[in-house]
């Protein structure tokens, strides 16, 4: 064999027709760049520049302001009340992620009654065209599903991670916080959103006390879905008063339809009890799948 053929089964830089392709059927069940191929000893120029442009989107979903005009008005009629992070700026929030946990100084919730079920705090996080296409849908189909709980005004904030979540929650007396965040981008998916749910919302609690629904967009978790399975771990949570690692045993009985068992690898982890992942960025936790939730 020829030092520049292929090897068997490897896809050169000529379009292969699908019927003799070997990586045809895998690819069109994935969004990961498998059997790529090569031309020479490079890439084809194809998978190049399809690299490049989800190298850009990602770039531009983490730099992209979130529109929280637009987003309060996707919202109503639900009252919605704006915060921001103590992240003067988005250089600081990407170099300072501490920041991006506790609130500006002057902020006060005063005006808000106490004493709720749940809070809701949708944070712009490293996708904020994440949050400005999905987020308000995704709200509206969990209040659908809560209707029977106390739900405090909807928190927007501005230059949020994670744990920003936690003053506000205890600052309403919240039993629960979810926070709707902008998951970091990866290069299959730039848009995914992630739910963070956490009892007794209090600064200083840990990651293995959240419960994390990751990979929300529409070739992952759909918005219905996602909104099953918060409400689910709300009202357990609410029952035995804790979350995280203490809810984890009976959230995998939710179970897959047949329609959706052609996304059952992509959902798994989500549908699991995942409070967090195996790899940690800046102290935070970070699902399983690609792309993370942001750190």
């Amino acid at each position: 064999m020829s030092d520049d053929a292929p090897p068997p089964g490897a896809v050169s830089g000529e379009t292969i027709p699908a019927a003799t392709d070997p990586w045809a059927r895998l690819r069109a069940t994935t969004s990961a760049r498998i059997g790529l191929g090569r031309s020479g000893d490079a890439m084809p120029l194809g998978a190049v520049l399809d690299f490049q442009l989800d190298h850009a989107r990602a770039r531009d979903a983490v730099h992209t302001a979130l529109d929280t005009a637009d987003l309060e008005a996707a919202l109503a009629p639900r009252p919605v009340v704006r915060v921001r992070s103590a992240a003067p700026d988005r250089a600081t929030y990407l170099r300072r992620p501490d920041l991006g946990r506790v609130l500006a100084d002057g902020i006060t919730l005063d005006a808000i009654p106490g004493g709720i079920d749940l809070v809701f705090v949708v944070g712009d996080g490293l996708s904020a065209g994440a949050v400005q296409s999905q987020a308000a849908p995704l709200i509206h189909a969990c209040l659908d599903r809560l209707a029977d709980l106390s739900v405090a005004p909807i928190v927007v904030a501005t230059q949020a991670r994670v744990a920003l979540g936690d003053p506000i929650g205890a600052a309403l007396g919240a039993r629960l916080c979810a926070v709707v965040l902008g998951e970091r981008p990866g290069l299959s998916v730039a848009e995914s959103l992630g739910i963070y749910l956490t009892h007794d919302p209090q600064p200083g609690r840990r990651d293995a006390e959240r419960n994390c629904i990751s990979n929300i967009h529409a070739r992952g978790l759909s918005l219905d879905r996602a909104a099953d399975t918060l409400a689910w771990l709300a009202r357990e949570a609410l029952r035995r008063g804790v979350t995280g690692v203490h809810l984890k045993e009976n959230l995998g009985q939710v179970s897959l339809g047949r329609e959706d068992l052609g996304k059952a690898s992509l959902e798994q982890a989500s549908l699991e009890q995942t409070s967090l992942g195996p790899e940690r960025l800046d102290g935070e936790a970070r699902p399983a799948l690609s792309p993370a939730p942001e750190p």
